[in-house]
């Protein structure tokens, strides 16, 4: 298929459009001319005709027989004084006595037009005749006493479209061209134009591109919403419209009126992108991401990235499970391969009985760890992190110590355990890092989680380096982070993003290499029980 650039389309388009506007007002001037033409010529005429009958000399010789040799030469000169095309006089036989063509003089007029002349009327008539169109006008000739003695009749050959055309034909070309002129090269202006504006594509590149973009849109995973800088709706695709229960076409409506609560609009006042943000909407618990769009620095919308939550966490459980799953057992390998090496070193002393006590103690401190949180923490998830922390803390020389009022059998509201292995799993490592920086010989952690009807408080504390006053109102934001290249900046984010969903509090006090303590309590009210699992 022949697709033609579309600056030249703009351009034939024009120029088409031009030429027939100037055909059109043309024909429509060249009508009003020639009527005005005709108009003039048939004043002309009459004028004309008017000074023939009121000569003397026609008066007289018209009456006189045979008298037309003499009366004829008089005419043709006024003929030729008034430009007229013929003068004919009859007279009251219808008896030519002056004609253009000689040899009619003395002839009988037989036309059918010139009769009302005879019974004194004065008009004008239009007639087809062998030079074409012509305006006539017949005027009686009156005598001395009051009667009709003849007729004088002058006619004018109407010019025709053509004779019109060759008559303007100078003003034609002028109107003509320039119109022309202007209007190509405005029209070759306006499609470079519009080139540049649509990125240098042609209109079915364009259409490609959006049926392209549409069924990539429904085809992803993730529901994807877009509004322009009026709020009206550009993408829906048709995963938002499942996840949120919308059926039908809703491009091109405002996004208050199809769903209130997606806080899109939000981000087109603040210009500030949110990211992993969970957020109610249509009474679901939704996971979204929001970004202003920016053209030329200027914002023209928002799109927002969203994800059904429980779909989110069972891939964040399969991805952080098996992580957590490797990490353990690699811990795990790491501390058994040197109590191995341990007992095997007291065996080949002959210290079988102190190896023998070795091996109790490292069994009974493990089980008596185990029994307590299977005892306090009522989901293996959440033990499980703390057993590995444990572990962990051992082979970097940390003792993790877990609060003997520790315990846990039910969630605050909008919690889940999902959500405690975050706020665990990320401020433990993150003091992890902050005493590898330390060179203390008794390097600590203490985690407590303690709970009752009114609220949950989970306490993480640590002996490292602390946190400097001039990053505490920093460590919050997304992207921010102090390990450089190892650090992802999203930990202590998602923490605060939980802590907001289950409207809790956080306090932090540090000082620098004294150490660092979150503080951060929960409401219980509408509590969910804690279910292994």
């Amino acid at each position: 298929m022949l697709h033609i650039p579309i600056q030249l389309k703009i351009t034939l388009l024009s120029f088409g459009i031009i030429v027939f506007s100037i055909i059109i007002g043309g024909l429509i001037v060249l009508g009003n001319v020639a009527a005005l033409k005709e108009e003039e010529i048939g004043k002309r005429s009459m004028i004309t005709a008017h000074t023939v009958a009121e000569m003397p000399e026609v008066k007289t010789l018209v009456q006189k027989d045979g008298a037309w040799n003499q009366l004829n030469p008089i005419i043709e000169k006024l003929r030729i004084i008034h430009n007229a095309d013929y003068i004919v006089v009859l007279n009251q036989q219808k008896i030519r006595y002056s004609h253009p063509v000689r040899e009619k003089l003395g002839t009988v007029s037989t036309g059918s037009d010139e009769v009302a002349a005879f019974a004194e009327h004065v008009y004008l008539s239009k007639t087809q005749g062998e030079l074409g169109v012509s305006v006539r006008a017949f005027v009686p000739i009156i005598d001395r006493n009051n009667e009709q003695v003849g007729v004088v009749m002058v006619g004018n050959i109407v010019p025709t479209f053509w004779n019109l055309v060759r008559d303007f034909e100078k003003d034609i070309l002028v109107v003509l061209l320039l119109p022309l002129l202007f209007g190509i090269c405005g029209s070759w202006i306006l499609g470079a134009h519009i080139k540049r504006e649509t990125f240098h594509l042609e209109p079915h590149q364009i259409s490609r591109l959006l049926v392209e973009r549409t069924a990539a849109f429904n085809a992803m995973h993730e529901g994807v919403i877009a509004i322009d800088s009026n709020e009206v709706i550009t993408i829906f695709n048709e995963k938002a419209k499942q996840m949120l229960g919308i059926k039908g076409n809703v491009v091109g409506k405002q996004i208050r009126d199809v769903v209130s609560d997606t806080r899109l609009p939000e981000i087109l006042e603040s210009t500030q992108p949110i990211y992993n943000q969970e957020i109610q909407i249509q009474h679901k618990n939704i996971v979204s991401s929001r970004v202003p769009i920016k053209v030329d620095n200027k914002i023209v919308g928002a799109v927002a990235i969203f994800q059904d939550r429980t779909e989110v966490t069972k891939m964040a459980e399969e991805l952080t499970g098996v992580k957590a799953f490797v990490e353990a057992l690699r811990v795990q390998n790491h501390e058994h391969m040197n109590k191995l090496h341990t007992i095997a070193g007291l065996i080949q002393l002959g210290n079988l009985e102190q190896a023998l006590q070795f091996v109790f103690q490292t069994t009974e401190e493990q089980e008596e760890l185990t029994r307590f949180l299977s005892k306090n923490i009522h989901h293996d998830s959440i033990a499980g992190l703390l057993i590995s922390k444990v572990s962990r803390g051992k082979e970097l020389g940390i003792e993790l110590i877990i609060d003997k009022n520790t315990s846990l059998q039910e969630f605050p509201e909008n919690l889940d355990h999902h959500d405690f292995v975050h706020i665990l799993g990320n401020l433990i490592e993150n003091s992890f890092a902050a005493l590898q920086m330390v060179h203390d010989d008794r390097k600590q952690v203490f985690v407590s989680i303690i709970h009752d009807e009114n609220y949950c408080e989970i306490i993480i504390e640590d002996n490292g380096c602390g946190i400097p006053d001039s990053i505490r109102n920093k460590i919050f934001d997304y992207g921010y982070t102090t390990k450089g290249s190892n650090g992802s900046g999203i930990g202590l984010y998602l923490v605060s993003q939980i802590v907001e969903k289950g409207n809790g509090e956080i306090e932090i006090h540090s000082s620098p290499n004294e150490g660092t303590t979150f503080y951060i309590s929960f409401p219980m009210s509408n509590m969910k029980e804690v279910n292994h699992g």
